[in-house]
């Protein structure tokens, strides 16, 4: 009977291992969850602040082109043509 004491003891002991370790490993589970919903969010909002400062940064290329620089002359040239015909467009449209 002693035996049978025993072995229901130790798999009381190894049961409460075990949940000990569960219960530690979901903490650590909503931990990771958390860091990685931060992360996210870090990375959506830097991903959006890069995309404004690639607008801004083709914008000023274009003012500083109008302003005489010879760099990005021939880009400016291509957008103020794409403009035109933009602007082409809604008046044959707008005369129709």
């Amino acid at each position: 009977m002693s035996e049978i004491v025993e072995i229901i003891d130790n798999l009381e002991s190894k049961l409460q291992k075990l949940l000990k370790k569960i219960d530690h490993l979901e903490q650590t589970s909503s931990a990771l969850k958390q860091e990685l919903e931060k992360a996210t969010t870090i990375m959506q909002h830097q991903s959006q602040e890069i995309d404004g400062l690639k607008k801004q940064y083709e914008s000023l290329k274009i003012t500083n082109s109008l302003l005489g620089s010879e760099e990005n002359k021939r880009d400016t040239k291509l957008k103020i043509n794409s403009l035109i015909r933009e602007i082409d467009y809604c008046i044959a449209q707008l005369s129709d």
